[in-house]
């Protein structure tokens, strides 16, 4: 049977990009800045971008961030990175101004799966995915399935509480979470907390660390380190076949400090458990994006884009062939 073309999208604090892909593979890639002024001309911009690309895709899977509801496509929290984003249903838009079936996932769940499925996890039983830049972020597929959890919080890595980041606030709100020291804007922070030199973003900070500059090694190291410590926690629980790590911060040595502190926290016999770079870039959330699309096509489960029920009235778009292999 023929391998479907689909849509996917990834929508960012910054940027959205929108991909057809089949088979894993992305045929054609766009993106734009993503607007600032509210969920409603993000969605736009979404649908215009998928527009743009051509094609007969047979549904659109999207990667968005927040917790979004596995079941319902709506985002149930979200932080202040998009205007209104909280509360808003991702599947419902997109799919009315597509006219094609839609299914949503959160942006690091995307991740995941793409790199579980396509990427450096594939033909592993159990992925842990790890993504590190403007947040941190993280996903599992284990047993062919991507786990979600009942409001689409499985997987969030950086609200793993650490000793490394006891006092510092997180972006949601709590005290003490890996994201508070680990992620990109974090690093730049703790290194002005240390040096005075304000406006200093990630890449100037990894690249007076690299000249050797002290006070950067140390707070790269130091969110090496925290999260090493949450992963080896997660790796305890879940006994993962691999580790993914991947995203605009995950720097070389950021990997360096974190081999370690794993290793020094996690069950012996777990200490050897691979962590390794994510092999598909910035597609990754695209390419596992469109596989949950493929999915829910195939599946027919109750409320996938597979349900003719789901589609507005008018759709145009190409009908679903529940045959496909799963």
């Amino acid at each position: 049977m023929t391998t479907p073309i689909l849509a996917a999208v990834d929508i960012g604090g910054t940027k959205t990009a929108a991909a057809l892909v089949r088979g894993g593979t992305v045929l054609a890639r766009t993106q734009a800045p993503t607007p600032a002024s509210g969920a409603a001309a993000v969605l736009d911009t979404a649908a215009a971008l998928v527009r743009s690309l051509g094609g007969a895709p047979a549904a659109v899977g999207v990667g968005a961030p927040g917790l979004v509801d596995p079941d319902t496509g709506l985002v149930n929290a979200a932080s202040s990175l998009i205007h209104g984003w909280s509360g808003v249903d991702v599947r419902a838009g997109l799919r009315d101004r597509l006219r094609l079936p839609a299914v949503v996932l959160g942006d690091v769940q995307a991740f995941t799966l793409g790199e579980a499925v396509h990427g450096a996890g594939r033909g592993l039983p159990t992925v842990l995915g790890v993504a590190v830049g403007t947040g941190v972020g993280g996903g599992v597929h284990a047993a062919g399935r991507l786990l979600t959890g009942r409001l689409g919080a499985a997987g969030h890595v950086g609200h793993v509480p650490v000793p490394q980041a006891v006092g510092r606030p997180c972006p949601c709100g709590v005290s003490g979470h890996v994201e508070a020291v680990a992620s990109g804007p974090a690093m730049a922070a703790g290194y002005a907390a240390r040096t005075g030199a304000l406006g200093v973003a990630l890449p100037e900070v990894v690249r007076r660390a690299r000249a050797g500059d002290e006070y950067a090694r140390a707070v790269i190291a130091t969110a090496g380190e925290a999260l090493g410590t949450a992963l080896a926690g997660l790796a305890n629980v879940l006994d993962p076949d691999r580790i993914v790590v991947g995203g605009g911060a995950a720097v070389p040595e950021l990997l360096d400090a974190l081999r370690p502190a794993f290793a020094a926290s996690c069950l012996p016999v777990l200490g050897a458990v691979p962590l390794v770079p994510a092999a598909l870039g910035t597609d990754a959330p695209l390419v596992g994006a469109a596989e949950a699309a493929r999915r829910a096509l195939a599946s027919g489960a109750p409320g996938s884009p597979a349900r003719p029920a789901a589609a507005p009235t008018g759709y145009a778009g190409t009908d679903v062939d529940p045959a496909v292999a799963r």
